[in-house]
């Protein structure tokens, strides 16, 4: 079984023994350590290449919300999930659209951080419960939430791109960019491709 390389970014020492002592045990987790800043993270990063980093937003000097859109901009390999004590609609939302997979609050349990890390691995979108509550209650209920990734997919369809078009532009598979796309004909209720895009400029989700 391939282990979860995971590293994580908190300027609490506690923070970072507590979720340490949570998923070092697991077998399918390998530790790779911790930064106590944005700065220290960027250069672990430059010899070491976690899978998931469990990332805090609010730090001394550059936010996670910084941090992490640098580090997918560098690194886009790497899954980062949003950790934090904040579970407000704006923090949760700047989070994910700078390039975040997930987000957490920092009482989860041991079994919400290994579901965490396991679903972004997976190349999905992970909200602990309290955060998804969140999201579902500051959200329109007319209006579903999209993902960066899902944004930029809907994006390139409203200009015309085809999949193959797509995947080429966002260095993706081409059933990666499908999987997107069926993802946002359920979540907009969609019949078919022109008529999400028709739905999505309705929104206001993209603009012309």
């Amino acid at each position: 079984m391939m282990k979860a390389k995971v590293f994580i970014v908190d300027d609490h020492y506690m923070v970072i023994e507590g979720i340490r002592s949570l998923l070092s045990e697991d077998p399918s987790i390998e530790w790779m350590g911790h930064a106590s800043n944005g700065d220290s993270c960027l250069a672990f990063l430059q010899n070491h290449q976690p899978d998931v980093i469990l990332m805090d937003i609010s730090m001394p000097g550059k936010s996670g919300i910084e941090l992490c859109q640098e580090v997918k901009a560098k690194y886009p390999g790497i899954f980062v999930i949003g950790l934090s004590t904040f579970n407000q609609q704006s923090f949760i939302q700047k989070m994910m659209d700078h390039g975040a997979s997930g987000y957490v609050l920092k009482n989860a349990t041991q079994n919400e951080l290994l579901e965490a890390i396991g679903t972004v691995m997976k190349g999905k979108t992970y909200f602990s419960e309290e955060a998804a509550d969140v999201m579902r209650k500051s959200n329109d209920s007319s209006i579903p939430l999209i993902t960066r990734r899902e944004k930029e997919v809907l994006e390139l369809l409203a200009e015309g791109f085809t999949n193959q078009e797509i995947a080429s532009k966002l260095f993706v598979s081409t059933t990666t960019v499908d999987s997107h796309r069926k993802s946002l004909i359920a979540k907009l209720h969609a019949k078919n491709t022109p008529e999400l895009i028709k739905l999505a400029f309705q929104y206001k989700i993209i603009s012309l």
